[in-house]
């Protein structure tokens, strides 16, 4: 029956009243039941509708394949699109296979729910990745490229930096090799605002060597010989990588001969035997041997070497004092400067020899329990004093080198080796010398006669006014006591005048007493006067003057004429007596000398 013929039924039924007819069953044309039903399903599906929110993710099955897209089923009024280009790591999907979804439109412009699979896996991974960084859990990475300080690498989609220094413990130089490999990670920094992941492989390297660490310095014991790896190679040592642990040997240690630097004998990368010699209390720093290897070059030195051979060997190092000389492989040997030459002017060693040269010298010492050698070159050549006596007999006359001064004479060298000395006073006769300098200049020509020879102090005293004639011999009848001169006063100080005489060969000393004039006033500096000599020294070449005394034997010689019968008055000789020099004055006479002879 038709819902026409229905409803008519309904209304012919003069059983039921108006007020009682179901006018909603009437319109809608179904009954009560079916109605509840469809408003129940209705209250469900608006009920989906708005708890559906987007960047929502959910689990949908894969109702049908096309081409280009997939179609999902997600329980809502209508399915979802996705890209398969989102599914290309599932090369394998097929209708029926559930997958993650995000919800990235409730509807587009054409009504159709827009979802995303690689938005889901996205924000899935990140939360794996937050639960790795936190509990620091290995996870399985793939190096996708290389870039600027570092690699890309794929984390359960998300993209992380590996920097550089995170590859390896040691240096890594080719990034390439890493590309397209799959390695442990380990999560080692997020920045959740810019969503960015730092991983490092290094770490992990770095806990298992501490592991082997521990576990190797456990079991170190001094003198134990183990083989490692040359790392690193400084000026100073190299450091050598022992499975985890890394020790030092000091350059000194890399080998019984003179190293210049670890380089010569060591590169990076070379596997070498090691002693352990010491190390800390928490052995975290270990000292290192090689060349305590291999036998002690002096125990393989011969026993037939002693002191007197004469050996040949390389200058290994060189210094001021003196230069090392390798005379057998680890063993070194000291010339000593002084010992290169017989000259007694000591210079540098590099004057005589250079690092690399070889040289002969003799073996001066030899103490093979402390290990040490003492060489000489000059005693290769004769010593210059074994026949001195015959080359440089006293008296005997030779032109020098001046070499070098002191306050009190010049050093003159007569050969390599030989050198005497010239006291100042002994420079001239009659100059009045301060310093040396004032005669003669270092590297002049003087020409000497030997005064003293001392063979077993190594003593030359030598002159060089000694090759003139002594001039005071004839001073001495030319300023005899009572002679009269002429003189200036060159210099006037409390205690007297310097006086020097006309023929300017001999300077004399006159007291401040005897500077006085006959009108009472005293000789002035520049001033020129009569003097008389009161005092003649020819040892030790003193002229003691007198002004005062050439007017006062005038007055001494009138009283003598005017008592000549007095018996009481005294000899005229006596006058001489009171013009001598008094104790003060030979003190005024030693300065004066000091001052002249410069001692």
């Amino acid at each position: 029956m038709s819902e026409t013929t229905d409803k008519a039924g309904v209304l012919l039924n003069q059983n039921v009243a108006p007020e009682q007819f179901d006018w909603d069953s009437f319109e809608s044309g179904l009954d009560a039941e079916a109605r509840q039903e469809k408003s129940d399903l209705e209250e469900i599906y608006n009920g989906s509708l708005n708890n559906l929110q987007d960047n929502d993710v959910l689990i949908g099955r894969v109702v049908r394949l096309t081409d280009k897209e997939a179609i999902v089923d997600i329980n809502f009024k209508s399915e979802g699109v996705i890209s398969l280009n989102e599914f290309r790591y599932n090369q394998g999907l097929a209708v029926g296979d559930e997958v993650e979804v995000m919800v990235d439109r409730r509807e587009d412009k054409s009504g159709q729910l827009q979802l995303s699979h690689k938005k889901a896996r996205t924000l899935k991974a990140w939360d794996r990745v937050n639960e790795l960084h936190d509990t620091g859990e290995i996870v399985n990475g793939f190096v996708k490229s290389r870039t600027k300080g570092g690699m890309i690498v794929d984390i359960h989609g998300i993209e992380a930096f590996l920097p550089g220094s995170q590859i390896d413990v040691k240096p890594i130089k080719d990034y390439d090799q890493f590309v397209g490999k799959t390695m442990e990670f380990k999560v080692v920094k997020i920045n959740p605002e810019f969503k960015n992941v730092v991983v490092s492989h290094k770490a992990l390297i770095e806990a298992d060597l501490e592991g082997q660490k521990k576990e190797i310095i456990g079991q170190l014991e001094k003198g134990q010989v183990l083989e490692g790896t040359v790392k690193n190679i400084t000026s100073y040592g190299v450091f050598v990588d022992l499975g985890g642990v890394d020790g030092l040997i000091h350059i000194t240690d890399l080998s019984w001969s003179r190293v210049n630097h670890p380089s010569e004998i060591l590169e990076d990368g070379q596997t070498v035997k090691v002693v352990i010699l010491d190390f800390d209390d928490e052995k975290t720093r270990i000292q290192l041997g090689m060349k305590q290897l291999e036998a002690h070059p002096w125990d393989a030195l011969s026993a037939d070497l002693k002191v007197g051979d004469r050996v040949k060997g390389k200058v290994v190092v060189l210094a001021d004092y003196g230069a090392f000389v390798e005379v057998a492989p680890g063993v070194e040997g000291l010339i000593h400067v002084s010992e290169m030459s017989w000259s007694t002017h000591l210079r540098s060693a590099g004057d005589f020899v250079k690092v690399g040269d070889e040289v002969e010298a003799e073996i001066l010492t030899l103490d093979r329990e402390d290990r040490k050698v003492s060489l000489g070159m000059k005693q290769l050549n004769q010593d210059p004093w074994s026949n001195i006596e015959s080359k440089y007999p006293v008296g005997s006359e030779h032109t020098g080198t001046v070499r070098n001064f002191t306050n009190f004479g010049v050093f003159v060298e007569l050969e390599e080796g030989i050198d005497g000395l010239i006291y100042i006073s002994d420079l001239s006769w009659t100059k009045k010398i301060k310093h040396p300098s004032e005669f003669c200049a270092v590297g002049d020509k003087l020409k000497v006669v030997v005064l003293e020879l001392d063979t077993a102090a190594r003593r030359l005293s030598l002159g060089h006014k000694q090759l003139l004639e002594n001039p005071w011999d004839k001073f001495e009848t030319k300023y005899a006591e009572g002679t009269v001169h002429a003189g200036k006063a060159t210099e006037v100080f409390d205690k007297g005048a310097q006086v020097q005489f006309d023929d300017a060969e001999v300077e004399a000393f006159c007291p401040s007493r005897l500077l006085e004039k006959e009108d009472g006033s005293k000789i002035k500096k520049g001033e020129d006067a009569q003097f008389k000599v009161i005092e003649f020294n020819k040892e030790f070449k003193r002229v003691v003057v007198s002004h005062t005394g050439i007017f006062r034997d005038e007055e001494k010689k009138n009283v003598r004429d005017n008592s000549s019968n007095t018996s009481s008055v005294k000899p005229a000789s006596s006058s001489n007596n009171e013009e001598k020099s008094t104790l003060g004055d030979l003190d005024v006479l030693a300065e004066l000398k000091k001052k002249m002879e410069g001692n």
